[in-house]
C-alpha cells in the first residue's frame, strides 16, 4: 500500500492508497517540530481506528516546507521500512515536461495538481487551489506545466485584516446573504467572500484571454467547495486532486 503525503504551509494531508483506489485521507496541521515518532503514532491511531489491515510498503512526499521533509522518511524508514519518493528531488521523475523560466523552483504541489488534473480532465486546463496561498496553475494541451500566478490565499487574507485593524474582528469565512453587509462582519464577509470570486474570475479570463483559448477550470483545496456556490466560477471541483497526483508519480517512477 501507498503512503501518499502532502505537506502545506497550514496543514499536512496523508492519504492511504491499496493500488489505485484511496482507502482514507486525515489531515493535521503542518509543524516543523513535529517527530518522525510523533507522526507515526498519531497515523497508526487514526489506522487502527479505522480497523483496518494497513501494511504500507510505499511512501510519497510533497512538501512546500523543506524542514519537516527529514522527519517524514525517517518516519518512512523506521517504521515502515521504507524510503520515501519525495517530489521535486533528483531521483524522482515526473510524467509531464515543466516549461518555466530557466532556473526557477517551481512549488511540489503545483507540479502534482498538474499531473492529476490532465490525467482526470485532459490539457488546456487552469487548476486553482485555495490553500495558505490561492496559486492558478496552467496545464497546457500536451499536459506540461507552463506558469500561473500566486495570490494571498483567503485565510491570509482574513488574518491579516484582523491584525492590522484593531476594531475588526475574526470572521468566519461563508457566502454571505447579500453584497451589502448591515453590520461589520457581514461586511467583511461580503468583502471576502465576492473579492475572491472576482479575484478568481478576472485570473482566470486574463490568463485565457492571454493564452487565447477557452480553458477548463478546475478547483481544489478546503475553500473551493464553498467558492463554487457561485455559477460559472468552477466546471469541476476535485477535493483529493493533490494526493491522486501524488498516487500517479510514484507509479509513474516505479513503472
Amino acid at each position: 500500500m501507498l503512503l501518499a503525503i502532502d505537506v502545506g504551509n497550514t496543514n499536512t494531508v496523508f492519504a492511504i492508497y491499496d493500488g489505485n483506489e484511496l482507502l482514507m485521507e486525515w489531515r493535521c496541521s503542518t509543524a516543523v517540530s513535529r517527530t518522525a515518532d510523533e507522526y507515526y503514532v498519531w497515523l497508526k491511531a487514526l489506522i487502527n481506528f479505522q480497523n483496518k489491515n494497513i501494511l504500507i510498503s510505499k511512501m510519497i512526499v510533497c512538501s512546500v516546507v523543506p524542514q519537516v521533509v527529514f522527519n517524514l522518511k525517517l518516519m518512512g524508514k523506521k517504521y515502515f521500512s521504507t524510503e520515501a519518493l519525495v517530489v521535486g528531488h533528483s531521483l524522482c521523475k515526473l510524467p509531464v515536461k515543466v516549461r518555466v523560466d530557466e532556473g526557477v523552483h517551481v512549488g511540489s504541489d503545483r507540479i502534482v495538481n498538474t499531473v492529476a488534473a490532465f490525467d482526470r480532465y485532459g490539457g488546456n486546463l487552469i487548476v486553482v487551489d485555495f490553500g495558505t496561498a490561492t496559486t492558478f496553475d496552467v496545464v497546457d494541451l500536451d499536459g506540461a506545466y507552463i506558469g500561473g500566478a500566486i495570490a494571498p490565499g483567503v485565510n491570509l487574507s482574513t488574518k491579516a485584516l484582523h491584525q492590522a485593524a484593531a476594531a475588526l474582528p475574526h470572521i468566519e469565512i461563508i457566502k454571505p446573504k447579500t453584497s451589502i453587509g448591515t453590520n461589520t462582519i457581514d461586511c467583511m464577509q461580503a468583502g471576502v467572500f465576492w473579492g475572491y470570486i472576482g479575484l478568481v474570475k478576472e485570473i482566470c479570463t486574463q490568463i485565457m484571454r492571454e493564452h487565447n483559448s477557452t480553458m477548463k477550470v478546475i478547483g481544489t483545496g478546503g475553500l473551493a467547495s464553498l467558492f463554487s456556490k457561485v455559477p460559472n466560477t468552477f466546471e469541476i471541483i476535485d477535493s483529493n486532486l493533490t494526493t491522486h497526483g501524488l498516487f500517479l508519480i510514484d507509479e509513474f517512477n516505479r513503472k
